[in-house]
C-alpha cells in the first residue's frame, strides 16, 4: 500500500506503449507503481527512454530495469517491494516477427510469463492481470468476436504464446486460488505508438515521400482502440477482482484499411503512394470485437473516434519528432 492506501501495482512492460499510458494513468490516480522493463531492442530504445523520462518524476513510481524472463531478478523485486497487483504488459511484440524470431516468443511470452505466475502465487499478489491478444481468434470467421468463441485456430506463434497465457493463467488460478484476468487487446494505437505499426509506419512514409505497403490489397477491417480507452478498461480489471475471467477491449466500429489510410492523409493533408501486397502470412483479414461483457463487468465504453484519435497521434509525432 502507498501513502494513499491504495494497492501497490507491478506494471511490466511499463517503458512500452501500452504499459506506459497504464503507468501514468494509474499513477495520477494515486497508486504507487513498480514499473519493470527489460528495455529490449525490438524497436528504438530512445522512444522507451523518453517514455520513462515522463514517468519518472513522479514520487510514487519506481523503475527496475529487468527482463520477466530472469526469475532471479524478479524474485528480488517482489522481496524488495511489497507488490499487492500484477499487470503484465511485457511481452515479444508483433505477429510478422514471430516468423523471423520465434524463440524470443517462447522465452518472454511463455517462460517469462511462468516466472510471473510464480512470483503471483508465492507472494499471494490480489490480482493477476495480463495481456492476451486479439489475435489468438485466428481464422475464426464469425464477427463480432466473442470470448465464448473457440480460439482453437491460432495463425501466428505470437497467438499461440498469448492462448498459452490464458491457460497457465487458468491452471494457476485453478491449483493456487489467486484471481487471473486475462485482456484481449484490439488494435491499441495513439500518442508514443510502437513504430512497427500500421500508423506510425504509414505517418513517418508518407511524411517522407515514401510508399506504404497496404497488405491484403486494402481489403482488411480492424477493430482500432485508441490507447487512453485500453488504459481506462485495465484500470477497470486490476480494480475489479474477478476469480478468471476473459475480456475483449476493443473499440466495437471496424474500420476499413482504406478509411484507416484515407483519415491519415486527410490529416496531414498528404497522399500516399501505396504499394498493394497480399495478406501477409500470420496476418487475418478483420479483427472485431463483441464487448457486451466488458460493459457489463468493467463497465468499459470506449469514447475516442478514429479521426481524433489518429489526430492526436499526428499532433504527438510532430512535436515529439519536430516536425
Amino acid at each position: 500500500m502507498n501513502k494513499n492506501n491504495l494497492p501497490t501495482i507491478l506494471v511490466t512492460g511499463a517503458a512500452g506503449f501500452i504499459g506506459f499510458h497504464l503507468s501514468r494513468g494509474l499513477l495520477e490516480r494515486g497508486y504507487r507503481v513498480i514499473g519493470l522493463d527489460s528495455m529490449n531492442e525490438y524497436y528504438d530504445v530512445s522512444l522507451k527512454e523518453s517514455r520513462l523520462e515522463i514517468l519518472k518524476p513522479y514520487p510514487d513510481f519506481v523503475f527496475c530495469k529487468e527482463d520477466i524472463q530472469n526469475l532471479p531478478g524478479l524474485k528480488k523485486i517482489f522481496q524488495t517491494h511489497a507488490i499487492d497487483r500484477v499487470c503484465n504488459l511485457a511481452a515479444q511484440a508483433g505477429v510478422r516477427y514471430s516468423l523471423e524470431n520465434p524463440f524470443s516468443y517462447q522465452k518472454s511470452n511463455l517462460e517469462g510469463f511462468l516466472n510471473l505466475l510464480e512470483m503471483a502465487r508465492e507472494y499471494q499478489v490480489q490480482n493477476f492481470v495480463y495481456a492476451s491478444s486479439s489475435s489468438v481468434y485466428g481464422s475464426n470467421e464469425k464477427t463480432p468476436f466473442s470470448v465464448e468463441d473457440r480460439v482453437d485456430t491460432p495463425v501466428s506463434l505470437y497467438a499461440a504464446t498469448k492462448k498459452a497465457n490464458e491457460l497457465m493463467a487458468h491452471a494457476y488460478h485453478h491449483l493456487f486460488g489467486f484471481p487471473c484476468t486475462g485482456l484481449r487487446f484490439f488494435t491499441v494505437y495513439g500518442p508514443w505508438g510502437r513504430p512497427d505499426m500500421a500508423l506510425f509506419l504509414f505517418t513517418d512514409a508518407i511524411l517522407n515521400n515514401r510508399p506504404i505497403d497496404v497488405y491484403n490489397y486494402g481489403r482488411m477491417r480492424r477493430d482500432f482502440t485508441y490507447i487512453d480507452d485500453i488504459v481506462d478498461g485495465t484500470i477497470a480489471a486490476i480494480e475489479k477482482t474477478h476469480a478468471y475471467e476473459i475480456f475483449n477491449l476493443g473499440n466495437s466500429n471496424t474500420t476499413e484499411l482504406m478509411e484507416f489510410i484515407r483519415v491519415i492523409e486527410d490529416e496531414l493533408g498528404m497522399e500516399a503512394k501505396k504499394n498493394m501486397m497480399p495478406l501477409q502470412p500470420g496476418d487475418v483479414p478483420a479483427t472485431s470485437a463483441d464487448i457486451q461483457k466488458s460493459k457489463e463487468m468493467l463497465e468499459f465504453s470506449p469514447k475516442t473516434s478514429i479521426r481524433e484519435g489518429i489526430h492526436n497521434f499526428l499532433v504527438w509525432y510532430r512535436e515529439y519528432y519536430k516536425i
